[in-house]
């Protein structure tokens, strides 16, 4: 199984929580931990961000198939700051999750870190 660190950027996500701005979408045959996700506001005002994990798949034994859940919601990120977010957590993604963000405004920048195991 080769282990591979990856980084995603985007700039001014998406406004909409009907739209999201897609952050990662996992490949097929891969298995990813997510290791940080860092947001930037670039404007003069509080910026309050949602990080949504959209997963349809069915982990054996739960008896059930997951469901799209918050991982973070409305979290406020100040003026001209960063916030480290998802740091010191593992989140393990299978195959077919996405993960999405949103905001309240769009000048927020977003940094993913992650490692695909494949």
């Amino acid at each position: 199984m080769a282990n591979t660190f990856k980084v995603i950027t985007k700039a001014s996500v998406a406004t909409s929580s009907g739209s999201p701005t897609t952050l990662y979408d996992v490949p097929s045959s891969t298995t990813t931990v997510v290791l940080a996700l860092l947001l930037a506001n670039k404007t003069t005002t509080t910026v309050k961000a949602t990080v949504v994990l959209s997963s349809d798949t069915t982990v054996a034994g739960a008896g059930a198939t997951n469901a799209d859940v918050n991982l973070i919601y409305q979290i406020p990120v100040d003026v001209g700051n960063s916030l480290e977010l998802l740091a010191g957590q593992k989140y393990v993604l299978q195959t077919t999750d996405l993960l999405k963000i949103y905001a309240d405004n769009a000048n927020l920048d977003v940094t993913l870190s992650f490692m695909e195991m494949t």
